[in-house]
């Protein structure tokens, strides 16, 4: 097994270039296509991956199958104790992490140490006590002289394909219940964010029996060829709405399962009677968080009209005090936007704002600085046709609408394609408990926002795909039931 071989660990070079790992080495790719990983820091280039071909995908799920034949068998307690295992090295080797993921995401790297590698640990360790807990229906003789009972058993190898966001947290998502239910796995991440998920793979090569678990670099072509390919019984993908179509459709055709989280377009409803200071400092905490680069991110607020004037003051003079664009990333409450077609694209829409909208703080990036940099954008004055109100811009940009009734709150919020996320802001627990309710959202938070724990599933309806990721869910969502029937004589 080989587990020196990651080259860009230790020291940063434009030439570097990344590999592969299958069957529990590093591997030089077939393809001979590359591509440029660039700092969105500084816009430079810090490595150069491969793009994986027919060839490298082959040799992946090759490994996976071989793997599957022994690692299903493997008893929840071995599957347990690897996967904490994993966790106490996710840990010893932080610094690690924390560097090859800040390379390619600029992300503050006190943050990634706290929300992805210490969060990702935590969540491994819960994955590893899920292992143990998989339940089916008791044994029991529902037909005269006939025993009955359920057995749950993994899917088999899957394809899992990671977004650029958060991709050490989203590959311990993925990798994390598939592994604990005993599938083996092929995983892609991100073609601008590829360097925290080698080391994850290299420090799961040191724990796991090789071929468990794979890790292939390239494109969109690389993730078409893995969700095409005969293998997968299986495909997972965090990504956007037209990334998850196309890999349903592609699955569809050999019937295979499909795991989908694909965005959102988040909601804060903020009633007259909330703490408007408090609700102010936190929605703006949650909005801009990773860049509002978050699929639960607040994009939406919705204020009650008495106080909408106010709230949009408060707004304002929390987006005054974060700090973005440093160098010094200890000084950065956020970084920057993670890639150039991405800036652009957000740039883009700051630039085309409608005419009845205003810019309150923030807007258009000026032009010749160095890193895609976004500051705290807020614009009021937004219908709800307009597109900065339906479709994810994926930035630390947040609009905000007035409403006067709970009914036209709820109208307001629900009238999106996506149902990821929201949250309510308010004293009245009835209200709280009405808009919970009625909220058409996988999740629903009242007076706080964002917050995640390894025990509760995380999922949404709508655009936003389906399938549960986080909690015993996410597990028995990489599970198969059988109903096995034993005759008594």
């Amino acid at each position: 097994m080989n587990t020196n071989h990651y080259l860009m660990v230790e020291e940063t070079s434009v030439n570097s270039r990344l590999e592969n790992y299958i069957n529990g080495s590093f591997v030089a790719a077939k393809g001979t296509a590359e591509l440029e990983v660039l700092s969105p820091m500084t816009g430079e280039r810090v490595a150069l991956s491969p793009v994986s071909d027919a060839e490298d995908i082959d040799a992946a799920f090759a490994a996976a199958r071989s793997a599957f034949a022994s690692w299903k068998s493997v008893t929840p307690s071995e599957r347990q104790r690897c996967l904490l295992a994993l966790a106490d090295r996710m840990e010893q080797h932080s610094d690690e992490l924390v560097e090859a993921q800040h390379r390619n995401t600029g992300q503050p790297r006190r943050i990634i140490a706290q929300e992805e590698v210490a969060a990702g640990a935590d969540q491994l360790r819960f994955f590893a006590g899920a292992a143990r807990l998989l339940e089916g229906r008791g044994a029991a003789e529902y037909l005269e002289g006939h025993t009955s009972y359920v057995r749950r058993e993994p899917v088999g190898v899957v394809a899992q394909i990671t977004p650029w966001n958060f991709p050490l947290m989203m590959a311990i998502w993925k990798i994390g219940p598939a592994l604990a239910a005993g599938n083996t796995i092929v995983l892609k991440p991100a073609e601008t964010t590829p360097e925290s998920t080698l080391v994850l793979a290299r420090l799961a090569g040191e724990v796991l029996p090789p071929g468990v678990l794979n890790v292939v670099l390239g494109d969109g072509s690389t993730g078409q060829l893995l969700t095409e390919h005969d293998t997968p019984a299986m495909v997972s993908i965090t990504g956007s709405v037209r990334a998850g179509q196309a890999v349903a459709t592609s699955a569809a055709k050999a019937v295979k399962r499909t795991h989908l989280e694909l965005g959102g377009k988040a909601p804060a409803v903020v009633f007259a009677d909330a703490d408007l200071h408090k609700a102010a400092e936190l929605i703006l905490t949650f909005g801009t968080f990773n860049a509002g680069q978050d699929c639960t991110a607040v994009t939406r607020v919705l204020v009650q009209d008495s106080v909408h004037d106010e709230f949009v003051e408060l707004l304002a003079a929390q987006a005054a005090k974060l700090t973005t664009g440093e160098l010094d990333d200890g000084l950065n409450d956020y970084g920057p936007l993670n890639n150039v077609r991405h800036f652009e694209t957000v740039c883009a829409k700051l630039k085309n704002i409608p005419d009845h909208a205003t810019v309150i703080t923030g807007g258009v990036p000026p032009e010749g600085g160095r890193g895609f940099f976004v500051k705290p954008t807020i614009i009021t004055g937004v219908r709800q046709e307009d597109e900065l109100v339906q479709e994810e811009t994926f930035a630390p940009v947040l609009t905000v609408q007035p409403f006067s009734t709970e009914e036209e709150a709820l109208t307001l919020a629900n009238g999106v394609d996506y149902a990821l996320a929201s949250s309510v802001w308010t004293t009245n627990q009835g209200q709280a408990m009405r808009m919970s309710r009625d909220l058409d959202f996988g999740c629903v938070w009242v007076n706080t926002h964002l917050l995640l724990v390894a025990e509760m599933p995380h999922g949404g309806f709508k655009s936003s795909g389906y399938g549960k990721d986080l909690s015993l869910y996410s597990v028995e969502e990489y599970t198969r039931v059988k109903h096995v029937m034993h005759a008594l004589d």
